[in-house]
């Protein structure tokens, strides 16, 4: 059996200025998503890397703004209510994938009005970039010791302290999982599928899809926020919750891609 390696989640600290693991992971995926952008572009007759330098700005606004936003909405509404300014407290943790889509998509919506682009080409060329960040942000929750999954006395159990039990147990490293499934995995689909021309808006549509799926099964590894905790039985977290419109979202942009496309020219 695995133990955890307790790690530092500072990875520098220059007097009183500390550099998180967490923090950069997020750099290390917005520095992956610019050059697999740029390399992208090169083949492209619409992008160029000016346009990629942009929209990477565009999307990292509505990936921080969003993603804290729809933690406090969705996850610590009541903490919200009670303190408004918890809001702007980040130093505190607490983002949401969810959130950070719908700013993503905000962000999106804005850079391809102001190019003068359809959302939809928009929105494919983005999605294969994001993987990899989703899989540096899981790699930074396992780095912080957060989000372990259930306990099990599977091979795949890991040995970590709890806390609220005051004992070493085994648990899901259900972190990685989501590195694995969430960045890995999702990214070697979406670049495969997007590497030859599909219609307008079935790339994001695959990336919806398959995200909701991903996170699913996720989910059923992976223990529920404490002051929250199952929504329904032993099973429905507020992760499958929120990932099942994502699901029928995507399904339903892919369908209507292909039958838009059949009846063009």
């Amino acid at each position: 059996m695995w133990s955890y390696p307790v790690i530092d989640p500072v990875a520098l600290a220059l007097g009183p200025i500390a550099i998180h693991w967490y923090g950069l992971m997020y750099v290390l995926g917005f520095g992956a998503a610019w050059l697999l952008g740029v390399y992208r572009a090169k083949s492209s007759p619409i992008w160029d890397k000016d346009k990629v330098g942009d929209l990477l700005f565009y999307s990292a606004l509505g990936v921080v703004l969003g993603g804290r936003i729809g933690y406090a909405l969705f996850y610590d509404f009541a903490g919200l209510v009670a303190n408004p300014l918890s809001l702007v407290m980040v130093w505190q943790g607490g983002m949401s994938f969810h959130g950070g889509l719908l700013g993503v998509t905000l962000a999106m919506w804005l850079f391809a009005r102001k190019q003068g682009l359809s959302i939809f080409s928009v929105a494919d060329f983005v999605a294969p970039l994001v993987t990899i960040g989703l899989g540096l942000g899981r790699i930074g929750n396992y780095i912080n010791g957060e989000l372990w999954g259930k306990i099990t006395d599977s091979p795949l159990g890991m040995w970590v302290y709890d806390p609220m039990l005051n004992e070493v147990v085994q648990k899901y490293p259900s972190q990685l999982l989501q590195a694995f499934l969430e960045g890995l995995v999702l990214f070697v689909l979406l670049w495969w599928y997007s590497s030859k021309p599909r219609p307008a808006g079935s790339v994001a549509g695959l990336f919806l899809a398959a995200y909701g799926v991903f996170r699913i099964v996720a989910e059923f590894f992976r223990v529920p926020d404490a002051h929250i905790g199952y929504l329904a039985g032993d099973w429905l977290t507020m992760g499958m919750l929120l990932s099942l419109p994502m699901i029928v979202i995507g399904v339903g942009l892919m369908v209507w891609a292909y039958k838009k496309a059949e009846k063009q020219p």
